[in-house]
């Protein structure tokens, strides 16, 4: 497994890209290129990547269609990541409920 957190490798990814917003397949497609974890034969991951881009308030879905603000093809960017940072660069951890 990768030895950062799926929140970092996301935002990486997107932050990377030229556009800086990429849709969820895109999103995966880099995942994939840069980390071999994702090459093998689990596919579990694919679950938590859209499950890290719903709950972390980073990431922020923008809508490629308007008429279609559900469909699977909207964009995911990155927003305000400095305050989920911490002093290193690494993602502040979630509180323990």
């Amino acid at each position: 497994k990768p030895p950062v957190s799926y929140t970092a490798m996301i935002a990486a990814v997107i932050q990377e890209s030229p556009e800086k917003k990429l849709t969820l397949l895109q999103i995966v497609d880099e995942l994939k290129k840069r980390y071999s974890f994702f090459n093998g034969d689990y596919k579990g991951w694919k679950n938590s990547v859209r499950h890290n881009l719903s709950l972390n308030k980073c990431f922020v879905k923008v809508p490629r269609d308007a008429d279609r603000p559900f469909g699977k093809d909207n964009f995911w960017t990155v927003d305000g990541i400095e305050s989920y940072l911490n002093p290193d660069g690494t993602f502040r951890q979630r509180r323990k409920r």
